[in-house]
């Protein structure tokens, strides 16, 4: 065993032990095993999903630790491994089971048994994480705070890949949060007019500041856009978005539901008439011939300013409280806030 520094036998964590109660708690640190390395988190960012399984939906067992979008540095490794050994890395928080149809095609996000940091398995908001080196995506030349956007630029990323973009297509995004920025960023990359719906005025002055036009959703031409990204979920949106797109067009859905989905008939009548193409988009592509994460921090690399104006505040674990209150509650403008937990 190689380590780049003392460990510690006792860490910090977030720990979840019930719907409500997160607490921060002295945990044991990871003990290191075959093909797995020890990693110093400094940055972990708060998704939309944490703050549901923090204070409504729970995690898949009691006690967790939430947090899967993540970026620190390898500090305890195997002897054949230490060519690694202070390596800057985000982390694929997927741990497929390598055995199903899905993962055998290098589908991993298709994985039918799948573990996950932060939901099935303890994951980010803690000092120190075991990730399977297979895991492991290494950068340099990008902070480790705006690296901590990786997963949900991948995940964004991936969606856009689907649109199959043309260059000066007229997008459209129903969607103004994070996921729904990244994707207009993407996709303004791959030669798109970007315009994004939204009604919150403090979010349209900032989305037209960083060069997207906003969407007037009460004064719109249907059928204008070529292609159309539903982010948030709702009826509403989905409505909204089979209203927006052309004849022929494509519709990739991307917003996790809250509740039951339906369509008003009108509104299927046109998915029918129109030919639409409704695409799912499920995380993002992880293997050797497509891989999202090294694609997006290559984008970092050479536009860091873009992902650091995304982040809007961070915390250290100790003030988690006022992290999930501010993300919950706040009126001021906000997409992502992020945990900085090590130096």
């Amino acid at each position: 065993m190689k380590k780049l520094e003392n460990i510690p036998s006792k860490i910090k964590a977030l720990v979840l032990h019930e719907v409500g109660k997160l607490t921060l708690d002295e945990i044991d640190n990871y003990k290191l095993k075959k093909d797995w390395v020890l990693v110093k988190l400094k940055y972990c960012g708060i998704c939309s999903s944490d703050i549901e399984r923090v204070f409504i939906n729970g995690t898949y067992h009691f006690p967790t630790i939430p947090g899967h979008e993540m970026a620190g540095e390898v500090v305890c490794v195997n002897d054949c491994d230490e060519k690694i050994l202070g390596k800057s890395v985000c982390i694929f928080p997927m741990l497929p089971c390598m055995k199903c149809e899905a993962c055998k095609k290098g589908e991993y996000a298709q994985c039918s048994n799948y573990n996950y940091f932060g939901s099935r398995c303890d994951g980010g908001f803690s000092e120190y994480l075991l990730v399977p080196k297979w895991n492991l995506i290494f950068f340099d030349n990008v902070s480790y705070k705006v690296a901590s956007l990786c997963e949900p630029s991948a995940v964004s990323l991936h969606a856009v890949n689907l649109m199959n973009i043309k260059k000066n297509d007229n997008i459209a995004i129903s969607g103004s949060g994070t996921i729904g920025l990244l994707i207009g960023y993407f996709a303004s990359k791959k030669g798109a007019n970007v315009n994004i719906v939204c009604r919150n005025k403090k979010k349209a002055s900032f989305i037209k500041k960083i060069g997207f036009d906003v969407l007037d959703i009460n004064n719109f031409k249907d059928e204008k856009y070529d292609g159309v990204f539903e982010v948030v979920g709702s009826n509403n949106s989905i409505n909204q978005a089979i209203k927006l797109v052309k004849t022929f067009g494509k519709v990739v859905l991307v917003g996790n539901p809250k509740d039951d989905v339906v369509l008003d008939k009108n509104i299927y009548w046109k998915v029918l008439r129109k030919q639409l193409v409704l695409l799912g988009s499920w995380n993002s592509s992880y293997n050797d011939k497509n891989n999202d994460w090294k694609d997006v921090l290559d984008y970092m690399k050479k536009d860091a300013s873009f992902f650091e104006k995304l982040i809007t505040k961070e915390f250290l674990l100790p003030k988690s409280e006022e992290a999930f209150n501010y993300l919950r509650f706040s009126d001021d403008l906000k997409f992502k806030a992020v945990f900085k937990i090590n130096e």
